[in-house]
């Protein structure tokens, strides 16, 4: 730093008091954001989109489209959380249907990730908001995991293909991993989002009005028909094919999905989102999520609501999931920039203008 005509001998007691107040200010801030330690969050996983991101959009599934309609619930996990969304007859639901890249203008064809996100607004007006992919489960453990994982499976400039050393380097520290690519491999290209199911991999805990706790994970099973895309049909497909087609069945029913709760047993891993539960474990369907339109997210419901997983109605806990905690950071962080960038008149088709020619 340049201090000018500054005596550094004369004035260094002051400046290093001044100092020590500095740094003791940004290491509190630097830790309550997740920067130092293992709590890896936006300062990791957002670097790339701090300059040129597409003003007014999220940072993360920057594509999709709002929806609003109901949840209905059917009494079966009254008994076990004191959350009135499952006493209530019918709770409303605001939401997104999104696709799993940074990119806002990315074509439906481009990935296999997609995404739902969900508000449910309780007649106390307690709310449950929760974000939701078609993968069961996490990569790792952890975030920085996900952010090791990143860098090994990217294509080396010579040869096109991920680095061999730099993989088994990776997969010796996650082994986890293992399972989550090779399933990823094998899986199907969803060819709409009513077919789809769409799973919350944290586990959270339900309470009772008594506060028992029962650890518990969630997804949305649909009453329609999965439908995946073959090669021909993806090569085909048109740049929003996947939204066009949700929008075409919702002209003529509700979209049905059914919410599964499965109860976790003692040992169970509750704070890794890379190890899913056995199959047998006890299930219950907590409700019935009732799609009934859709619109623009430009100007629709969901565009100014953040969908941070862990803002949960009393009658529910977090578990210790490291992954849960650093999304709630990435989440915040891409909410802020989009409001500055909104606030500030820098959004054009974000928000529905044409952008400058």
């Amino acid at each position: 730093m340049d201090f000018g005509d500054i005596d550094l001998k004369r004035t260094w007691p002051a400046l290093a008091g001044i100092g020590v107040v500095i740094a003791v200010l940004v290491s509190a801030f630097a830790w309550t954001s997740g920067l130092l330690g293992n709590r890896v969050t936006s300062a990791s996983f957002l670097k790339d989109t701090e300059r040129g991101f597409p003003a007014g959009y999220r940072r993360v599934h920057g594509k999709g489209m709002c929806f609003d309609g109901v949840f209905r619930s059917s009494g079966a996990a009254e008994r076990y959380s004191a959350a009135r969304v499952f006493a209530h007859r019918e709770t409303s639901a605001i939401g997104r249907f999104s696709t799993g890249d940074f990119n806002p203008h990315i074509a439906d064809n481009a990935t296999n990730s997609v995404g739902m996100a969900m508000m449910l607004v309780a007649d106390n007006g307690q709310q449950w908001r929760m974000k939701m992919s078609n993968d069961p489960y996490f990569p790792t453990r952890d975030a920085p995991g996900f952010l090791e994982m990143q860098k090994a499976i990217a294509p080396d400039p010579v040869t096109g293909k991920p680095d061999p050393q730099s993989m088994a380097a990776f997969l010796a520290k996650y082994p986890e991993a293992k399972k989550y690519m090779k399933a990823d491999a094998l899986k199907q290209w969803t060819g709409s989002f009513a077919g789809t199911s769409f799973y919350a991999v944290h586990a959270y805990f339900l309470v009772d009005k008594d506060g028992r706790r029962q650890a518990v994970r969630w997804w949305l099973r649909p009453h329609a028909k999965f439908t995946a895309w073959n090669a021909k049909d993806r090569a085909k497909a048109s740049h929003n094919a996947l939204y066009k087609e949700l929008a075409r069945r919702l002209t003529k029913a509700p979209l049905l999905w059914d919410m599964v709760l499965q109860f976790a047993a003692p040992g169970d891993p509750v704070d890794d989102p890379s190890q899913p539960w056995p199959e047998t474990r006890q299930q219950v369907i907590a409700g019935t999520l009732e799609v009934q339109r859709v619109f623009d997210q430009t100007h629709g419901v969901c565009r100014d609501v953040n969908f941070d997983p862990t803002r949960i109605p009393v009658g529910m806990a977090l578990s210790n999931d490291p992954v849960l905690a650093t999304r709630a950071g990435i989440y915040a962080h891409s909410y802020n920039a989009r409001l500055r960038e909104i606030g500030y008149g820098k959004a054009t088709t974000a928000v529905g203008k044409k952008a400058a020619q």
